[in-house]
């Protein structure tokens, strides 16, 4: 049966130093092009959350989707779900299961609630991040896991490895400090051709979205 699947993401991002690439559909991409899972993506306008926009995610965010007449938004939630279709991103054994949410879990709540403010405030230029000593407790401790297994949990690639890759693969986290089984890991999750096709049909989109935009303003 053909899977029904729509991702919304944003229908533009700037280009110069952007998000392309990193907007949070690509959980959705992803998970969908592992699963062997049919899907169409639409937008929203970029800085303009409308009613409509409002009414399917509270936040005025993407990505939110739909699944037949499922809807759904948070990028963690949608990924849970996706992979509840297909036993490549989720285990049917109950420990591996289990192993599998816990590592999922973990990179949501104990390093991406971690990093993306130490990023923000990095951003900022601010003279004294105080969530540095923290995150680098957080990466230790990853790299220290990494040292000991190739994947977090099943003994195989599942969404733990694809959530804690794309919480990790950030530019300025794999420059931040000195962890070589970690960003091992990310390399060898980011080789993954689901992974790569999924990236570059989210750069493509924005690429697209870009040229059109410049087109209309000259």
């Amino acid at each position: 049966m053909r899977d029904n699947i729509t991702i919304w993401t944003l229908d533009w991002v700037p280009m110069t130093n952007g998000p392309a690439g990193f907007v949070r559909d690509m959980r959705l991409r992803w998970a969908c092009e592992e699963a062997g899972l049919s899907y169409s993506v639409r937008t929203v306008p970029f800085g303009e959350s409308g009613p409509d926009h409002l009414a399917r995610q509270p936040f005025g965010q993407v990505p939110f989707m739909s699944d037949g007449d499922l809807h759904m938004f948070e990028s963690g939630a949608c990924v849970l779900h996706l992979a509840e279709k297909s036993e490549t991103l989720m285990p049917r054994d109950p420990q591996a299961r289990a192993e599998t949410l816990q590592w999922f879990i973990a990179a949501l709540n104990s390093i991406e609630m971690v990093s993306v403010p130490w990023w923000f405030l990095e951003l900022t230029g601010a003279k004294e991040n105080g969530l540095t000593d923290w995150l680098e407790s957080r990466l230790a401790h990853m790299e220290r896991i990494l040292n000991e297994r190739e994947w977090l949990a099943a003994g195989r690639f599942t969404i733990a490895d694809l959530m804690m890759t794309d919480v990790l693969r950030v530019a300025k986290l794999r420059a931040f400090g000195d962890r070589p089984e970690t960003e091992a890991y990310v390399e060898r999750v980011m080789d993954r051709p689901a992974f790569k096709k999924a990236y570059a049909d989210q750069v493509a989109h924005f690429e697209a979205a870009d040229a059109a935009r410049r087109q209309d303003e000259s």
